[in-house]
């Protein structure tokens, strides 16, 4: 069950999946508590939408002073509708320009490092292994869930990390919702090769268009890697019905703002060692 909470003037949500995890810090965030006005009123994360940069800044600034993160350390990068992952050692330099950073999945075990994804209707994921502290985010649209961006960032985890399933958990977080989200038949055309599709995509009250349900669609590919259901965990927030709370895209005409949705890996504290009675004593701050 996803909940609604706040740190100062920034309200978010939070899968209960991840609760167990004391390693992480993630946050799906909302529209509220932000500076920006009209269309992009308050917290618009994105530059390009036709924002004013400097509202855009004190937004990042005051997300920033919420979570305690220095700015530098939150990576966006450039979302493309593909299915590209983006991985990041947990060491060293990562990239040398911004241009480079065409993707929309990031996955990492490196620590302090705020991976982020911006949404207006498409699906925030976020994938953790609990057991080796390997944290992914993916951004999921129509065309990345078409591709299987999930079932692929999934695979890395196991491949690469030798994750297993069963250490996995997703929390899919608020997005344009089935009862919301009416597509045509090419759109539809391009899931014809997924499993399980009678699950997430249906024909319209008319049946000419299509509904496509699109966290469903990326549950069903989590779970066809082995994942346990109860492993997956979905907000149920739709971001066209509640878009007091969301930008949407498609609610707003397509003149709207982008929240931001980001997970990271939090650094151990520093361990301080005094001597007592000749007897070595650790303490964490």
């Amino acid at each position: 069950m996803f909940t609604i909470t706040k740190k100062k003037s920034i309200p978010y949500l939070q899968g209960a999946i991840f609760d167990e995890c004391d390693f992480l810090t993630h946050a799906f965030c909302t529209r509220q508590g932000g500076a920006s006005e009209e269309d992009y009123k308050s917290l618009n994360m994105s530059f390009q939408e036709g924002d004013e940069e400097s509202r855009v800044l004190q937004n990042w600034g005051r997300l920033a002073e919420a979570f305690d993160i220095p700015i530098e350390q939150f990576l966006v990068v450039n979302q493309v509708h593909g299915d590209a992952i983006f991985v990041i050692k947990p060491y060293g330099s990562y990239f040398s320009s911004r241009a480079e950073l065409d993707y929309d999945a990031i996955v990492t075990d490196r620590k302090d490092l705020a991976i982020c994804i911006k949404t207006a209707d498409c699906v925030p994921i976020f994938i953790v292994d609990k057991a080796k502290q390997v944290i992914a985010v993916v951004h999921a649209g129509w065309r990345s869930s078409a591709l299987g961006i999930s079932s692929k960032v999934v695979q890395l985890l196991m491949d690469h990390y030798h994750s297993r399933p069963q250490d996995i958990l997703a929390a899919i977080g608020p997005s344009i919702g089935r009862c919301c989200y009416q597509i045509d038949l090419a759109t539809a055309k391009a899931f014809a090769g997924q499993k399980n599709k009678e699950a997430f995509l249906f024909p319209d009250a008319k049946g000419k268009k299509w509904m496509l349900d699109l966290p469903e669609a990326n549950r069903q590919q989590i779970l066809d890697c082995g994942v346990p259901e109860e492993n997956i965990e979905l907000s149920g927030y739709c971001t066209r019905c509640n878009q007091d709370i969301f930008f949407s895209h498609r609610g707003s005409g397509g003149i709207t703002g982008r929240q931001i949705n980001f997970m990271m890996i939090k650094e151990e504290s520093p361990c301080i060692v005094t001597t007592l009675n000749n007897r070595s004593l650790i303490f964490r701050s």
